[in-house]
């Protein structure tokens, strides 16, 4: 790890509306840097190499700004060139089936949550780059090797992950009787009342939003003691659990700003900073933009972890990022390299300080970096490793587990209770039917 001097962290603390890495190091530092690391790197590029790389579209433009340096840098030490194209949330799944399916088009992908996955097969053995970061970086927390790996190798390396966590506006909750953010369900659904009556509203997603509607959902379900998969991954969605939880989403959706269930991704965001919502989960980047952009509401925000289940423990869906490298690539080595080179601390401390707590990082020493105590509205996203579930819950995650997520299973069940679409009986089942289709 690099060392962090004191003129670095009074950067930090200075609370600039950008931590841009251009602010902790020059394009010209980087490249120097990306010079001597291709030469000791134990990946060689192929001659002529031309990675074509998919990524989701940023929710924090100076994240973007850092990493597209980061890429620039890697071109220009090395000679290979790499051509970044950018999706919504929504769409990285769908591109990425695509190549895997037809052999084409993509070399790697830096998607969401279990994303490598749904074509195992197709994946790169990556355990040569998951071993060299975990020596160099302090480890990998648990929950990153979950992501990470499948029957005892790397089938994805976790780049870092977006906390699901509870965004809100302090004063609204005060007003509705919290002046400290509640610890457990029943605070939680008390304070989402009074909220409301006060006509400063919560709202979260539950149509068809990757990031935002599957977080709170799969938290929900295991904070009753439900669950989609058992441990021998059995279907045991249908249980006095999970009905549990569908009436306690429903008793929050009734005091919902309108339209949740039609939200996507970026429906809260745009709402909360449109000064219509006071409570959302979401990562970091509402407080991000705001900051810049409304400073009264960034002001009167916090961010809290999502509350305790009925046994007392706190376990979430945090976002994952995992990048994988297709087999039928021709350019292997390049793309090891790339990805190696992406999390060293020279790049990766500059490039989560852009990215100003959006990015939380799976390798243990990345916790140590400044940006997370510089501004203690940042700190709830340094744990986010440590509470991550993979979708699998106490399951095994594999194939089935990640058709289940991308298919909106979870998400489908509790939309079609709280909108009256179904009962809880007719919600369970159909949840049920569509997840026994898939653990066959």
């Amino acid at each position: 790890m690099n060392s962090f001097t004191p003129d670095r962290r009074s950067l930090l603390k200075g609370g600039g509306t950008l931590l841009a890495a251009a602010a902790t190091m020059s394009s010209e530092q980087l490249l120097g840097l990306a010079k001597a690391w291709a030469q000791a790197a134990p990946w060689k590029p192929e001659p002529g190499a031309k990675i074509n790389l998919l990524r989701w579209k940023r929710f924090v433009e100076a994240e973007d700004v850092a990493f597209m340096k980061i890429v620039d840098a890697f071109q220009k030490a090395t000679g290979v060139a790499i051509n970044v194209s950018n999706e919504s949330y929504d769409d990285i799944q769908p591109k990425a089936s695509v190549a895997a399916n037809t052999g084409q088009g993509l070399d790697l992908v830096w998607g969401l949550y279990s994303l490598p996955f749904l074509f195992p097969s197709k994946c790169v053995d990556m355990t040569d780059v998951a071993d060299y970061l975990g020596k160099k970086c302090g480890g990998w927390a648990p929950s990153g090797e979950a992501y990470g790996k499948a029957d005892g190798k790397w089938i994805g390396i976790p780049v870092a992950a977006t906390g699901s966590l509870v965004n809100y506006r302090v004063a609204a909750a005060e007003k509705a009787g919290h002046k400290e953010f509640p610890k457990d369900l029943g605070g939680f659904a008390d304070l989402i009342k009074g909220m409301n009556k006060n006509g400063t509203p919560a709202g979260m997603a539950l149509g068809h939003a990757s990031g935002d509607a599957n977080g709170w959902l799969h938290w929900a379900l295991w904070a009753h003691g439900g669950n989609l998969i058992d441990k021998s991954n059995k279907v045991v969605i249908n249980s006095p659990e999970t009905a549990k939880a569908l009436d306690y989403v429903k008793g929050l959706y009734d005091n919902f700003i309108p339209g949740t269930a039609s939200w996507n991704d970026s429906s809260n965001n745009k709402a909360f900073l449109a000064g219509q919502l006071y409570l959302t989960v979401n990562g970091i980047s509402i407080y991000v933009t705001a900051r810049k952009e409304n400073p009264q509401i960034a002001e009167d925000m916090n961010h809290a972890h999502l509350p305790a289940g009925v046994d007392g423990k706190t376990r979430e869906l945090n976002l994952s990022f995992p990048i994988l490298v297709f087999t039928f690539t021709k350019y292997p080595q390049a793309c090891k390299a790339f990805t190696a080179f992406l999390l060293e601390p020279e790049q990766y401390n500059p490039w989560i300080e852009a990215a100003q707590g959006y990015l939380s990082p799976f390798l243990n020493d990345y916790t140590k970096n400044p940006i997370w105590t510089a501004d203690p509205k940042n700190t709830p996203y340094r744990e986010v490793a440590t509470l991550a579930n993979t979708p699998a819950g106490v399951g095994q995650m594999g194939e089935n587990a990640a058709a289940a997520i991308a298919d909106f299973v979870l998400v489908d069940m509790f939309a079609n209770y709280c909108t009256g679409r179904e009962d809880v009986k007719t919600a369970m089942a159909s949840a049920e039917r569509s997840a026994k289709r898939i653990f066959r």
